[in-house]
């Protein structure tokens, strides 16, 4: 199993994927996919939401299912009833520790990004020859994250 993360410093969000050899197992698509069908109720309207095909969004929840122990969404056919869609018990249960991996992971992040951020170059000092100039700038320790001086 290799977790990931990647952070947006502008954003709000922290997005972890559980990676399992080299197939995602479950990451923020799949994990917002499960999140419209707990929702909606159906898969045409999960992928209005998020902006996917509906064929997106069947190949997902197909790929979920195959994936865990046992199905995490129970898909019914249209007809006269209509068609529709719902987690199953473990379905929720994956979302809903996914969810909190992430709100973990989010946590995590942002009490370390700001020391990692003050470490990247910024645009002004993109050239090669600022490279070796602002190696030797100084740094002072603020609210446990490094934080260049002047800067």
């Amino acid at each position: 199993m290799k977790p990931t993360l990647s952070a947006d410093p502008l954003g709000e969000k922290t997005r972890f994927r559980v990676q399992i050899k080299h197939a995602v197992a479950i990451g923020p698509g799949k994990a917002d996919v499960l999140q419209g069908i707990a929702e909606t109720g159906s898969l045409a309207e999960t992928g209005r939401r998020l902006q996917m095909s509906y064929q997106r969004v069947w190949t997902l929840v197909a790929a979920l299912n195959t994936d865990f122990v046992e199905p995490l969404v129970l898909k019914q056919r249209g007809g006269s009833a209509g068609g529709g869609a719902r987690l199953t018990p473990t379905g929720q249960q994956v979302l809903s520790v996914y969810r909190a991996i992430e709100r973990d992971a989010q946590r995590a992040v942002a009490r370390r990004l700001p020391e990692l951020l003050a470490l990247i170059r910024n645009d002004r000092d993109s050239s090669p020859s600022r490279a070796g100039k602002r190696a030797r700038t100084p740094v002072t320790a603020s609210s446990g994250a490094r934080v260049r001086k002047g800067g």
